[in-house]
């Protein structure tokens, strides 16, 4: 967090906005995708503007979305070795970017707290792991891990 709480909540507001713009660009990515499939220009656009979430979100000590940002942008990132965003990838990706969306809005401005449980965006990152081929990925250095149980191992 900044040096203080009303320079967060200072910050906080601006911080929102280009969140959520960032995500509504990686949602018409997203979009572009299931139009024409692997575009590598939607792609490389949807790893730009995770990155820069991630980022803008580590600014303001915000964790969870840098690092559920962080390890959506590991898994798009392995996607330039050929791996296939088929239709089940894509909609499991815009389930994770529907849940980033609810988080963005349960962030307490004050205090910029963010009390959730985590077993749902696990589960997501799993399941889009596993649509990408990834069952045994690994999270970007730089992020905290997150477990994962592999999505063939939860739906067993």
């Amino acid at each position: 967090m900044p040096n203080d709480r009303k320079e967060w909540a200072q910050r906080f507001p601006e911080f929102l906005v280009e969140a959520e713009t960032l995500l509504a660009k990686s949602e018409e990515c997203l979009s572009h995708l299931q139009l024409i499939s692997n575009d590598r220009d939607a792609i490389d656009c949807m790893l730009s503007t995770l990155l820069k979430l991630a980022n803008r979100a580590d600014a303001l000590a915000l964790g969870a979305v840098s690092e559920f940002s962080r390890h959506l942008h590991g898994l798009l990132s392995r996607t330039q070795d050929g791996v296939d965003l088929h239709a089940q990838a894509l909609e499991a990706l815009k389930d994770c970017f529907t849940l980033m969306a609810w988080q963005l809005e349960l962030v307490d401005p004050s205090t910029g707290q963010l009390s959730l449980d985590e077993s749902e965006q696990t589960s997501l990152i799993e399941a889009f792991a596993f649509q990408v081929g990834q069952s045994q990925f690994q999270p970007p250095l730089q992020s905290k891990t997150i477990s994962l149980v592999s999505y063939s191992e939860r739906q067993a």
